[in-house]
C-alpha cells in the first residue's frame, strides 16, 4: 500500500509568505524554509516582523483569499487522487491553509495552528510534533504503508529520504546541487509520471 506525501507551499501553491511580502511591502518576509533551515528560528522572526509592524492573522487571510494554486496543481493531484492515497504535509497553518484547500477540492493536510490573540495578533504557533513531516511519513510507515514524497525545500528533505521513491519538485538551484543524488523535476506531468514509475 502506497500514500504519497506532498508538501503545499512552493508546491501544490505560492509561496504564503512571499506573496504576504510583496502586499505588505515589507521585503523581509520573502524568506522562507528555502532559506532557513530552521523552522522555529524562521517563525520567530517572522512573528517579530508582524509584530513591529502591526500586522496579524486578518492581514495574511486576505493575502491568502487572493493566492490560487499553481497553474496545473489541482489536475495533476486530482490525477494523483485517481491512482493513490495522497496527503499534503505542510508546515503552515490550518487558519492558513484551509481556503487553499478549497480551491485544491479538499485534500487531506496534515499542518500545525496558529496562537492568535482577540486582537488578531499571532502570538505563537503550536506544531504538531516535532519534525513534522519525517516523523508523519514514519508514523504512516509503521502502519503499513510505503511512502513516495515530494518537495522544495530544507523542511521536506527528512520525508524525501526517509521514503522508497523522494523527488525535489520546483525547487532552487542550491539544494538541487547539495542533494544531487535527488531526482528533480519542474513541470506537474514530469512529477507525476516519476509518482506513477515508483508506485
Amino acid at each position: 500500500m502506497n500514500i504519497v506525501c506532498l508538501d503545499m507551499e512552493g508546491v501544490l501553491v505560492p509561496e504564503i509568505w512571499i506573496a504576504f511580502a510583496e502586499e505588505s511591502g515589507i521585503p523581509e518576509l520573502r524568506r522562507t524554509t528555502r532559506d532557513e533551515p530552521d523552522y522555529d528560528k524562521l517563525m520567530r522572526w517572522r512573528l517579530g516582523i508582524l509584530k513591529e509592524h502591526g500586522l496579524g492573522l486578518r492581514e495574511i487571510q486576505q493575502t491568502i483569499a487572493r493566492i490560487d494554486p499553481l497553474p496545473g496543481a489541482k489536475d495533476f493531484l486530482d490525477a494523483l487522487r485517481r491512482e493513490t492515497q495522497a496527503v499534503i504535509l505542510s508546515d503552515t497553518f490550518e487558519e492558513f491553509a484551509k481556503p487553499l484547500m478549497e480551491k485544491l477540492n479538499w485534500p487531506t493536510i496534515l499542518c500545525n495552528s496558529l496562537e492568535v490573540a482577540e486582537s488578531g495578533e499571532i502570538t505563537g504557533f503550536r506544531m504538531r510534533c516535532p519534525q513534522s513531516k519525517l516523523t508523519t511519513v514514519r508514523a504512516l510507515q509503521s502502519m503499513g504503508y510505503e511512502t513516495i514524497a515530494a518537495g522544495d525545500s530544507h523542511n521536506d528533505l527528512a520525508m524525501i529520504r526517509a521514503s522508497k521513491a523522494g523527488f525535489l519538485f520546483r525547487s532552487t538551484g542550491a539544494i538541487k546541487a547539495e542533494n544531487p543524488d535527488l531526482p528533480a523535476y519542474e513541470r506537474f506531468d514530469d512529477l507525476l509520471s516519476a509518482i506513477r514509475a515508483a508506485l
